[in-house]
């Protein structure tokens, strides 16, 4: 049988051989590396795949967790070389299905990086092949331990050891080895149950701190904050013991990563290790979603009090479902789904009576049942579906090929059919065009294509024919039609004008969410719906082109890491590749637009137009000078939950605590606030976990995504810490921190309309302040995630006694509140924001720190403001430190 012929593009990925580059396209390790149409690259799910020719097109069929032979319902390529094994199934992202057995990106290995066991059989038992019977790999990878054996190996610098096998049918597979080296698990009583050297074996509690039980957590998945614990082994111990103490220093990403000292025979005197991992305040249990066909929909399950469990479906509805996908990260449209529509679960039902407004942030934030408490089966189960399809979108259905069918339109969660009242050719190029169909398009005779079901959602549609899409069209209202489906519209588009990247115009290409009409984030009509596009290999060429087709002639600049936000539709290209003089993104070369390996937080953006700004010295360095609280750019407004992006720039005093890592990155910690030249004010409590030691910090300047460097950023080391002298961490009063840093006395950095100080208050700062619009500003938890760029909300002050009465004498005199106490306005403060300002303008304009984020009840909660230190009440100490006028 003859190969079959695939693109071009396929056969030169497959080879390695991309674009005539001897690699594969620049794929990174944090998120997963297959190329297909859906999220269903995991590798043990090829392991059992047959391969019929050397460079082969699977057609396998998803089938919960399994590829399997069964007729295909629907199909799903993936694009699989069976001779060496293809390097887009190295990598792939945690499964948030097994957040208790995480296993971490650590194996045995030899003197050079490679392993070099015993171990030679595949995960799922079959024995591994020899390394002969493939002459060719073992010549492509010379001194990689290749040889007359059959130990597992990973002589392509994956981080797991595998090796080739044969399946039952007589061909030949590969899959991983067992190689769980560091592996982590929580026992039914907490016991922390580390994978080392082959076997499960527990750690010393003789040495064990919160800081590697908080490792512990984070590795599992379950939460950045552990409790350390221990238990007592009266008799013998049932399983090993494998490490005499983690010494972790708390942000490591997994256990094995920290500086642990293997254990010493009958050295340890306090029982085992256990840990108690606590969801950070306003996050809520950890939840999954399982049984779906697509990674968006599923059964919902919940963590809690160390097991997964189901939730019953009584009071479930869609503003349940709205707060699952929230919580999740999914956007789309929530819908929620009963009588276990994904299938009914097997552990503990956790929940019942749920009922959320659909404004929380976690299903904790919700009104429900105690846990445990119920009286449901697990025929009751709760799933949601979180789809990601926009309203709008358009398919054909019920055609021999893919440019015909019946016209089914998405609105509400649910495809309907629209009804060929008044259709005419002209319309049914519109719905070709919205496809990615160009040249001629004919309405189809009455039932060609069989007759829909469900809603007919369409009717009195009155198309031009110079339309984009569906919904440009005057129609009835959703759902309003006097049709019945022997009246379902269908359509013909020409087959060969399939190919939306060739042409001279392309598809059609917008700007969302910039500053300007010159900017932001670059989205693309295909298919029926507009899309972003993915980071991968976006450079200035890309941004020129893109530029270019929007009408702009200036310098372009490309943004990465949704710089811009991300977006909400489908992620329609990846691995764009301009050579800047292209007059459109279609005539650059693009691999096949249903093919990324991405996330909507690697959507690009463009900056057209573009003029660099010089950056003005502006040597005055103090709160009492004349540059203090001004905001020499962006005057005008612009309308953390409930809040905004702000513009750049907008608050040239914001800065950021953060965390040195072991791989000389940070991770930001806290807010703070500039002052002068060398200090910046934040809160005590960001420091009660990892000290007060300089050496483990930074301060960053200028910044506004954090993922991309911005012109005006610099980070710069800590060399005096601070704390008020009252505070303690048992308490939320006097919750101040100054932090230095280093440089010479009085100059620590040069001031520009990017980096300027925040005015102080008065001791007693008079009361023509706006109160009722004060600003916060931060990266702070969003309810998915924290943000990548600076955000900012709108709070009220609160009147004293609110505050005493929602917190009773917690509330001290050396603090305020602000935030909106109803719940349909939710902006407030979260865990990122912790140490940043509070904001007040005053009569002149300029800007005072009113307040530090320090502590409250939850994030965004009906009657739970912020909690605020009243930064006026320090003033003198403030100046006392840092010798300020």
């Amino acid at each position: 049988m003859a190969a079959p012929a695939y693109p071009a593009w396929v056969r030169r990925w497959v080879s390695g051989q991309w674009r005539n580059k001897k690699r594969p396209p620049a794929l990174r390790p944090s998120r997963p590396l297959a190329l297909a149409d859906k999220v269903a690259n995991r590798r043990e799910q090829l392991s059992e795949a047959t391969c019929i020719t050397e460079m082969s097109v699977m057609m396998a069929c998803w089938k919960q967790n399994d590829f399997n032979d069964a007729p295909c319902a629907k199909e799903i390529r993936t694009f699989y070389d069976c001779v060496a094994k293809a390097e887009a199934f190295l990598g792939s992202k945690p499964n948030q299905n097994h957040l208790q057995s995480a296993v971490a990106s650590v194996c045995a290995v030899g003197a050079l990086g490679y392993y070099n066991g015993s171990l030679a059989v595949t995960e799922a038992g079959a024995e591994c092949l020899n390394w002969t019977e493939f002459p060719d790999y073992v010549q492509q990878y010379p001194d990689r331990g290749l040889g007359d054996h059959n130990y597992c190996r990973n002589p392509d610098g994956g981080t797991t050891p595998w090796c080739f096998y044969r399946l039952v049918s007589g061909a030949i597979g590969w899959a991983n080895c067992d190689c769980n080296q560091g592996a982590v698990r929580l026992a039914e009583d907490r016991g922390v149950e580390l994978y080392f050297n082959g076997l499960w074996g527990t750690i010393c509690a003789d040495h064990w701190t919160d800081w590697d039980a908080s490792v512990v957590c984070r590795q599992l998945g379950l939460s950045e904050i552990g409790t350390a614990g221990k238990k007592s082994h009266p008799g013998p111990w049932p399983v090993p013991l494998h490490l005499q103490s983690a010494n972790c220093h708390g942000d490591e990403e997994a256990l094995l990563l920290c500086a642990y000292q293997e254990a010493v025979s009958g050295a340890c005197n306090q029982g085992s290790a256990v840990v108690t991992c606590v969801p950070p305040e306003g996050v809520g249990a950890p939840l999954r979603i399982v049984g779906g066909k697509e990674s968006f929909e599923g059964r919902v399950e919940v963590y809690h009090d160390g097991k997964w469990g189901t939730i019953c479906d009584d009071q479930w509805d869609d503003r349940d479902a709205e707060v699952v996908c929230r919580q999740l990260g999914l956007s789309g449209t929530p819908k929620a789904l009963s009588w276990a529509h994904y299938g009914q679960g097997s552990g503990p039902i956790l929940l019942d009576e749920v009922q959320c407004s659909g404004n929380e942030l976690s299903l904790d934030q919700c009104k429900k049942s105690d846990w445990g408490q119920q009286n449901c089966d697990h025929i009751e189960d709760a799933g949601v579906s979180c789809d990601p399809f926009t309203e709008g979108t358009v398919r054909l259905a019920g055609g021999r090929s893919p440019s015909e069918g019946r016209v089914e339109v998405y609105y509400n969660g649910d495809w309907g059919t629209v009804c060929d009242d008044g259709w005419t050719d002209l319309g049914a190029q519109v719905i070709c065009r919205q496809l990615g169909f160009s040249g001629p398009a004919a309405v189809a005779s009455e039932g060609d294509y069989g007759a829909g079901q469900g809603f007919i959602l369409l009717d009195d549609v009155a198309c031009v024919g110079t339309e984009l899409s569906l919904l440009d069209c005057p129609h009835s209202n959703w759902g309003q039609h006097d049709c019945s489906h022997a009246e379902d519209l269908g359509v013909r588009c020409s087959p060969e004008s399939n190919t939306v990247m060739d042409g001279s115009l392309g598809p059609p290409v917008r700007l969302v969410d910039g500053e300007s009409t010159k900017e932001g984030r670059v989205e693309v009509l295909l298919h029926g719906q507009w899309g972003s596009v993915c980071d991968d290999d976006w450079t200035d060429r890309d941004a020129a082109v893109v530029c270019r087709q929007l009408g702009f002639s200036g310098t372009a600049k490309a943004r990465a890491m949704a710089y811009f936000g991300e977006g909400h539709g489908p992620i329609h290209l990846d691995n764009v590749e301009c050579n800047g003089m292209e007059h459109t993104l279609g005539q650059c070369a693009t691999p096949d637009t249903r093919i990324h390996s991405c996330w909507h937080t690697e959507d690009v953006g463009v900056i057209c137009d573009y003029v660099e700004e010089k950056v003005p010295d502006i040597r005055r360095t103090g709160p009492e000078s004349g540059v203090c609280g001004m905001r020499l750019l962006h005057r005008r407004k612009k309308r953390i939950i409930g809040g905004n992006k702000s513009l750049r720039g907008s608050w040239p005093w914001q800065a950021s605590l953060r965390l040195k890592g072991f791989r000389r990155d940070t991770r930001l910690l806290c807010g703070a606030t500039l002052i002068s030249s060398c200090w910046v004010v934040t809160a005590a409590h960001c420091f009660k976990r990892f000290g007060v030691d300089v050496r483990r910090y930074l301060l960053r300047v200028g910044d506004y995504h954090t993922g991309v460097k911005d012109e005006f950023e610099r980070e710069l080391p800590v060399e005096r810490i601070v704390l008020h002298r009252n505070y303690w961490a048992g308490s939320n009063d006097n919750d101040i921190a100054l932090v230095r840093m280093r440089g010479r006395e009085g100059h620590c950095l040069s001031f520009n309309h990017h980096v300027l100080p925040v005015c102080l208050p008065d001791r007693r700062e008079r009361q023509d302040i706006n109160r009722q619009a004060c600003i916060i500003s931060g990266w702070g938890d969003t309810g998915k995630s924290y943000s990548r760029t600076l955000l900012q909300g709108v709070v009220p002050l609160l009147p004293r006694e609110d505050c005493e009465a929602r917190y009773g004498r917690k509330f001290t005199n050396r603090m305020i509140c602000a935030g909106n106490l109803s719940e349909d306005k939710r902006v407030d403060s979260c865990q990122g924001d912790s140490g940043g300002p509070l904001m007040c303008q005053r009569p002149n304009g300029r800007w005072i720190i009113l307040g530090i984020t320090s502590w409250g009840y939850g994030c965004g909660r009906k009657d739970s403001p912020g909690v605020y230190t009243k930064v006026s009440k320090y003033v003198p100490w403030i100046k006392k430190v840092t010798k300020l006028k």
